[in-house]
């Protein structure tokens, strides 16, 4: 991937991941997501032989996945984590059919090449092994991205990325699809935090080391009178009635089945043994026939 195509500083944003993990993680949005995957794994009966956890900060999706596979390795982007391996996301040290389960959580949506993560999760899998993630979505802090863009063009006359693009929902279903997925699904849900001020939010970022690393961010520290015009026209937009302030997170998840004869396979056109005009209950029309005739 050539520089120009580089959204994320990795080598920025992995050194601030291994200094949050070394303090004070805040964790609540990861054990949230944990306690998703929990439930929807619930939901699938059988039991894996060696599964992973690729990517996640914190340790909280190993006991998910324990509980599903005779197995379980997690691999982590930073080093000091306790981790049993040490990887990059865009490049897995995992060799081909070699997983049964694979899952990642808030961590996908900071590598530059998506779909060729994808690419790698899928021919890590074994037939019919499953792939589940979860990373932000579009609607993530959107209210701080509109605080901070219109604060800096009022101090200072121009904008820089502050806040990092987040995946498109709409976009993922194709992008497992292409990296070979089978029956790939998609959802999302909002998850709101509030905090008594916007720097509160400011805080938790930093310490969840997911500060600014977007490779076309200005440089030099953001600028006091910016920072304090933010937080007003955060308050100012979108207090809550109780002055209490929301921040968006929006958790899109997506899963995935590494192909097998075994699977469901779509319909051919054509061959369908019962009409939906019958279920329905309706008389059929033809293709080019109107309503109401």
């Amino acid at each position: 991937m050539s520089d120009q195509s580089l959204v994320f500083d990795r080598t920025l944003g992995r050194s601030r991941l291994k200094r949050a993990v070394a303090g004070d993680y805040p964790d609540f949005l990861l054990q949230r997501a944990a306690g998703d995957l929990e439930e929807r794994l619930s939901a699938v009966l059988r039991e894996f032989v060696l599964a992973a956890d690729l990517g996640t900060p914190l340790p909280v999706a190993l006991p998910v996945i324990a509980a599903k596979a005779k197995a379980a390795l997690r691999m982590a982007e930073a080093e000091g984590t306790g981790a049993d391996l040490v990887g990059d996301l865009e490049a897995l040290p995992l060799a081909a059919d070699s997983l049964d389960l694979a899952v990642s959580l808030l961590a996908l949506h900071g590598v530059n090449d998506l779909p060729g993560a994808f690419v790698q999760i899928r021919r890590a899998l074994r037939p019919d092994g499953l792939f589940m993630g979860c990373l932000l979505g579009g609607r993530t802090l959107q209210e701080l991205r509109q605080a901070l863009l219109e604060a800096e063009s009022e101090t200072t006359g121009g904008v820089s990325p502050r806040v990092a693009p987040f995946a498109d929902l709409r976009d993922l279903g194709s992008l497992l699809q292409r990296a070979g997925f089978a029956l790939p699904v998609v959802d999302s849900e909002v998850v709101t935090v509030r905090y008594r001020d916007a720097f509160g939010l400011f805080r938790d970022l930093k310490a969840m080391g997911w500060a600014n690393a977007l490779v076309a961010r200005r440089k030099a520290p953001l600028r006091r009178e910016t920072l304090l015009r933010a937080a007003a026209l955060y308050a100012e937009r979108f207090a809550d009635p109780d002055g209490r302030l929301p921040a968006t997170f929006e958790f899109v998840w997506v899963s995935g089945w590494s192909p097998h004869e075994s699977q469901q396979k779509p319909l051919r056109p054509g061959s369908a043994k019962a009409r939906l005009a019958d279920a329905l209950g309706v008389p059929e029309k033809g293709a080019g026939e109107k309503a109401g005739r």
